[in-house]
């Protein structure tokens, strides 16, 4: 089966880190770009960040840049974002995927949440 599966969220005071986990199942990640996103109540959902399949190259909306790095391990078929410097306005659900613009068609996980409060 394939499906892609985060891991990691929580409950962090503003200033605290968490690292997010974005595991791939029934497929190699090698040859995908994978993007994480977010969506907070009553918003829309926004890239957060990427890395490409090819060269590692990375991308990071203005919001997170200095804050967030995402990584990948091929060996163990998985993303990681880490977010350091959270602060109350990353709060949302974030979500992985195996694009970097974030097609309707393309492999997403469910979701993990991520609560930043004091």
């Amino acid at each position: 089966q394939v499906q892609l599966v985060e891991s990691g969220g929580g409950l962090v005071q503003p200033g605290g880190s968490l690292r997010l986990s974005c595991a791939a199942s029934g497929f190699t990640l090698d040859y995908y770009a994978i993007g994480w996103f977010r969506q907070a109540p009553g918003k829309e959902r926004e890239g957060v960040s990427c890395i490409s399949s090819s060269d590692g190259s990375t991308y990071y909306a203005d919001s997170v840049k200095g804050r967030f790095t995402i990584s990948r391990d091929n060996a163990k078929n998985t993303v990681y974002l880490q977010m350091n410097s959270l602060k109350p306005e990353d709060t949302a659900v974030y979500y992985c995927a195996a694009d970097c613009v974030g097609y309707p068609q393309s492999y997403w996980g469910q979701g993990t949440q991520v609560t930043v409060s004091s």
